[in-house]
């Protein structure tokens, strides 16, 4: 019976490979840069709606989709973002080759947009029903300084009723991230009064003290194991190169998989702040971006039958850490990971590629998914779990 049943499902996947393909060129082919989302969101929600799907958008442009159950089980979440992170003036070109599509954000994630609508044809034509609700979601505020914004607010809405969230994205098929990464980025602004750089010499530069301040980050020891780490992504500042500085900014992210560790890097950073605070000199700090960090344990039923469906597959299981819309469930306590469909290359460039013919792995991986649903769940939620 399960024999004639993959067989069923595999012949499914291969007669709508064209249409995932042609979905994830014309979602590609939609600007939608974070904060930016709304005319990406505004496709995907007509969309749902000509599968038959009940919609709701919420002020954000959090597109979800409810696929009704048959029971009163938890009900899942499947979550793919709309944005990418390409500027609104960036041209958009699919091009599509030979077992391969390319052009900005195809897979990252115009093919996770795809694969919500992808299986919800699937599951209609295989008369497919599962014992608690379907909850599709296109969210938005996934990528750089969009904080999670989107999943923060379905896991909001939703918690209650939520058994269990898988984040759809479109590269590393065969991944299993249970693990979340969490960040804490800011920018910091150092002001002092400026001056001619001969007649002035001896006042406080703003360059000079925010250089310390990094040079004193980078020698801060931080542990291989739990993986922690910092980065100064970019920095501003001066006038000309005779003029004492008057400000100077940089913006800096710190990483941990582990919340203690984070915070500890937080408070040693705060405290080299504090050490570079004389007269003369004003340091602002500015939180852009915290992503809290955790994870769902190797054990966890859902890990667990995310690793049985790609060993069912033929396909080695990595389990892996990073940060995904899968870090807010989990951080209240909600089981989570995130998925990959298929094989590529070049995520965040102009030449982004994604490899067509595994994508059939990727879509029966989350066919097979919603079918072992709640097997794959925790405990049923509560609603304090999601406060």
């Amino acid at each position: 019976m399960q024999g004639r049943q993959d067989d069923r499902l595999g012949s499914l996947i291969q007669e709508h490979l064209p249409r995932i393909v042609d979905l994830t060129a014309r979602i590609c082919a939609i600007p939608a840069p974070t904060f930016h989302e709304a005319e990406r969101a505004r496709f995907m929600a007509e969309q749902f709606r000509q599968r038959g799907l009940a919609v709701e958008v919420d002020s954000l442009d959090n597109v979800v989709a409810r696929r009704p159950g048959e029971g009163r089980a938890p009900a899942l979440l499947l979550a793919a973002h709309l944005d990418t992170v390409f500027p609104p003036e960036t041209p958009i070109s699919v091009e599509h080759g030979e077992g391969w599509l390319q052009g900005p954000g195809i897979g990252d994630n115009s093919l996770g947009l795809a694969a919500l609508l992808t299986l919800v044809d699937l599951l209609q034509a295989a008369g497919a029903r599962t014992p608690g609700d379907l909850l599709l979601a296109a969210n938005v505020g996934e990528e750089g300084l969009g904080n999670l914004r989107g999943i923060r607010a379905l896991v909001e809405r939703y918690g209650p009723e939520l058994g269990a969230v898988i984040a759809v994205e479109g590269h590393n098929l065969g991944r299993v991230t249970h693990i979340a990464v969490g960040s804490l980025r800011l920018r910091l602004t150092v002001t002092g009064p400026g001056g001619h750089s001969w007649g002035a010499f001896g006042q406080p530069s703003a360059i000079h003290v925010l250089a310390s301040i990094v040079t004193e980050l980078t020698r801060l020891p931080v542990p291989k194991e739990p993986k922690t780490t910092y980065n100064v992504g970019l920095i501003e500042g001066g006038v000309s190169v005779n003029t004492i500085a008057p400000s100077a900014s940089a913006v800096i992210d710190l990483r941990s998989i582990d919340p203690a560790e984070l915070a500890r890097l937080s408070q040693s950073l705060a405290g080299i702040v504090e050490r570079h605070r004389v007269d003369g000199v004003e340091i602002a700090e500015e939180v852009l971006g915290e992503r809290p960090a955790g994870q769902t344990p190797v054990e966890a039923p859902l890990v667990q039958a995310a690793i049985g469906v790609l060993r069912e597959l033929g396909l080695e299981p990595a389990l892996d850490a990073s940060s995904t819309d899968a870090n807010i469930p989990i951080a209240h306590g909600i089981p989570a990971v995130c998925v990959g469909l298929t094989r590529g290359r070049g995520s965040h460039t102009l030449q982004e590629r994604i490899e067509i013919e595994p994508i059939r792995l990727g879509l029966a991986q989350l066919v097979r998914l919603v079918q072992q649903f709640p097997v794959g769940a925790g405990p049923a939620p509560s609603p304090e779990r999601s406060a």
